[in-house]
């Protein structure tokens, strides 16, 4: 018994890796904001959000790391296979011009973090461009995991963080599970907000296409669920130090909203340098952290989806669309940001809409794919997970859509 619980501990760590980074690396410079907004306008009152978010994130995650482990074929492959070119095509293009929303956004992070330390976005975007470029082109897939791994370890900045604050943990704890809905315009935006923040497109396909390069077969997969199921908890839990440190540093003194997520480290500065440096420290890893992860994802999807060669373990020669349109998304997510005047705000809300429209149908094929019995023979979803599964998509799909509508009505308001 001994033996066996020496293998299984042994082929975890040996899988770890594409579940754990995909999932924390969710919360990126936009999800920050989203959960610091939370906590600074309502307090501990959305904390309750975060255990169905989990849920909806495990029963998706999964059904991809499964397909990946089962066919080792990534998500945007196995679409172009099944439901033909041009369906494929759609949704590549579509996901080509959220992911470089959402790269600009990341960017905008990592300017705004390093001026809290007075650097100039014009030295830091730049850089942070060169690091994410070289980190990439010049690397290993191995070598790109170990650093990806240590940067998820960083996020502990947001847990200390927030026990300096001394936030009211009895009332974090009641409303970690008493739900409570207000039917005020704001609010219900904002959980919408948290759950489209946590369950984004670009990490499906991102996830299976990491769980094929690294080799994870169906054999070993017992392990890899496990180090999804651990990555969507430790994502939770960041969130959860991200609003409750919020809540006991905005809300606690006056509920307001804030403009950005460096706002938040702000507002942290009474309670010691620490508690606001830590933040900020924070909002800088994990900004830099998805500036590579989500050229690196978009990359992997189209390349895939349109039949070329993909993969960090390739050179420039052997994947030069790979690299090219890597680069491209470095160079003009990081590189619009820098233009005076640009409407990134706008970017970011146009960036939720198409999110919005594209997640119910990634949701749909990817249901539709895992009970596909000559793709996944006995691994296909069970009774009781496919209705898991078809809720998932069904309140994602509702919870979406009504972004979608409130997006747009930003859209035309500003």
């Amino acid at each position: 018994m001994l033996r066996r619980l020496r293998y299984h501990i042994a082929v975890f760590f040996s899988v770890i890796g594409p579940g754990f980074i995909t999932a924390v690396v969710d919360n990126d410079a936009g999800g920050i904001f989203t959960y610091s907004q939370a906590g600074a306008r309502y307090g501990y009152l959305p904390l309750w959000t975060l255990l169905p978010i989990t849920i909806l994130l495990i029963v998706t995650q999964e059904m991809c790391s499964r397909m990946g482990a089962v066919t080792g074929k990534g998500l945007s492959d196995l679409i172009r296979e099944e439901f033909g070119l041009r369906t494929t095509f759609f949704l590549m293009a579509l996901l080509l011009f959220a992911n470089l929303a959402n790269v600009m956004a990341n960017f905008a992070g990592v300017a705004s973090s390093l001026e809290l330390f007075h650097i100039s976005r014009y030295i830091s975007v730049p850089l942070a461009g060169a690091a994410v470029w070289l980190l990439i082109v010049k690397s290993s897939y191995e070598r790109v995991e170990r650093i990806f791994l240590f940067a998820c370890s960083l996020y502990v900045c947001y847990l200390v963080s927030g026990i300096l604050v001394k936030p009211d943990w009895r009332e974090a704890a009641i409303y970690s599970v008493k739900p409570v809905l207000v039917f005020e315009p704001g609010y219900l935006q904002m959980l919408i907000g948290m759950v489209g923040t946590s369950v984004a497109p670009w990490m499906q396909f991102f996830l299976q296409a990491a769980v094929v390069e690294k080799g994870v077969t169906a054999k070993e997969y017992a392990e890899s669920r496990i180090e999804v199921i651990v990555g969507c908890i430790v994502m939770s839990v960041i969130a959860f130090f991200i609003i409750v440190s919020c809540a006991g540093a905005i809300w606690s003194v006056k509920p307001r909203d804030i403009t950005d997520a460096t706002d938040a480290a702000l507002a942290l500065k009474p309670f010691g340098p620490y508690a606001y440096l830590l933040f900020a420290a924070g909002l800088f890893n994990a900004s830099l952290f998805a500036a590579c992860i989500l050229p690196l994802s978009t990359s992997y999807t189209v390349c895939e989806g349109l039949g070329f060669e993909s993969g960090v373990n390739r050179t420039f020669r052997e994947a030069p669309i790979f690299y090219g349109l890597f680069t491209g998304l470095v160079v003009f997510g990081g590189g619009l940001i820098l233009i005076p005047g640009f409407p990134l705000i706008k970017m970011i809300l146009l960036s939720q809409v198409v999110n919005g429209a594209l997640l119910p149908l990634v949701l749909g094929f990817m249901v539709a794919l895992v009970n596909k019995k000559r793709l996944l023979k006995e691994w296909t979803n069970s009774a009781v997970y496919n209705a898991i599964a078809w809720a998932a998509v069904i309140v994602m799909s509702g919870l979406t859509l009504a972004l979608v509508g409130l997006s747009l009505r930003q859209l035309a308001e500003g």
